[in-house]
């Protein structure tokens, strides 16, 4: 004899509960009582209770799913806040729908629309560089979102992120401080991020305060790839003036530099100086130890999740959140000889 289904209603028969509250569990369980929820938990496990997820979403309003998409998964560091990301709205009874974009906003866009299509409840997107097409339908769908991973300078966006533009700022002032003049940058391609366009904003801004020029020809946009830091070294070195010190916009551009350094048979950080963003896992582990900029790549992609979590459930929230940089100053960056040659 076939073994009927367990129904919601049996749920709420075995835990001593309303059939409300275990919906409730179900979908919005920070609204439950945590013994009730344990109790409902406990059951739900016992009795094999599948939710059908389609009912659910009539009856809520919801499919509790929230859609991110993101510039790539071949940069560990993207992959960390999309971790910390789905894990927080795992806790929270929440399924993460994702999408690559690859640098291109087009797609962004094309992706975006097939998951407010899908129903998902919210959405997350990284920057504020965006198709007007999807800010328009955005506001025509009034789905709730959040930005992550840069500040919103006009203040009208809700968004988690860092101050790039802080950021380059302080490595610059850094090299400076130990003596350097002559610089040089190996940029992201800026035109579609606005991360990269504020990194070099703030380290053109820092050497501008001290008299330094950083014209556009010393200037690199380059893909995101150890090849491309490379190719971008050998143009930096070609330049009739030599540069000191090397800003890049991340760190796989760095270590793309300084292989190249090596290659010419160059010294890091003896004959040149090179640092770089993100402070990912290697940094610290190449050699030389590479000089960065760290910040809190998972909690971006917590806070991104508490933050849409907070909204849908109609709690305030900040509308703007920035979390800090840091400075980390490694075996990669020291005074230029010029320097060390008048202390000697």
């Amino acid at each position: 004899m076939k073994k009927k289904p367990v129904k919601l209603a049996d749920v709420a028969r075995f835990s001593g509960v309303s059939t409300a509250t275990v919906s409730r569990a179900l979908s919005l369980p920070h609204k439950v009582k945590p013994e009730t929820l344990e109790r409902i938990q406990r059951v739900i496990k016992k009795l094999g209770y599948v939710p059908h997820g389609a009912a659910r979403a009539l009856a809520t309003r919801r499919t509790h799913t929230i859609g991110a998409v993101i510039p790539t998964l071949d940069n560990a560091i993207f992959a960390n806040t999309t971790h910390a990301l789905q894990k927080t709205l795992d806790e929270a009874g929440y399924t993460l729908l994702l999408g690559c974009h690859e640098f291109n906003p087009k797609v962004e866009a094309r992706i975006a629309r097939k998951l407010i299509e899908r129903g998902v409840d919210g959405l997350v997107l990284f920057g504020t560089d965006h198709e007007n097409e999807l800010w328009e339908l955005i506001e025509r769908v009034q789905i709730p979102y959040v930005l992550t991973w840069a500040l919103d300078r006009t203040g009208r966006r809700p968004c988690v992120g860092f101050d790039s533009r802080e950021a380059g700022v302080r490595v610059a002032q850094y090299l400076m401080d130990l003596g350097h003049r002559r610089f040089a940058m190996i940029a992201g391609i800026t035109a579609t991020n606005e991360r990269h366009r504020e990194r070099v904003r703030g380290v053109r801004e820092a050497l501008a305060a001290r008299g330094i020029a950083l014209p556009p020809s010393r200037i690199i946009e380059k893909p995101f790839s150890p090849t491309a830091g490379r190719e971008a070294m050998q143009e930096i070195l070609r330049q009739r003036v030599r540069s000191t010190a090397v800003i890049c916009g991340n760190d796989v551009l760095a270590i793309g530099a300084i292989a190249e350094c090596h290659a010419q048979g160059l010294n890091v950080p003896a004959d040149i100086s090179v640092t770089g963003f993100d402070d990912m896992e290697f940094a610290s582990m190449v050699t030389p130890a590479l000089t960065t900029v760290h910040f809190p790549a998972a909690e971006l992609g917590q806070y991104a999740a508490e933050h849409l979590l907070a909204r849908l459930s109609g709690r305030k929230v900040p509308h703007q959140q920035q979390l800090p940089v840091e400075l980390i100053v490694r075996a990669s960056s020291a005074a230029p000889r010029e320097v060390l040659a008048e202390v000697g």
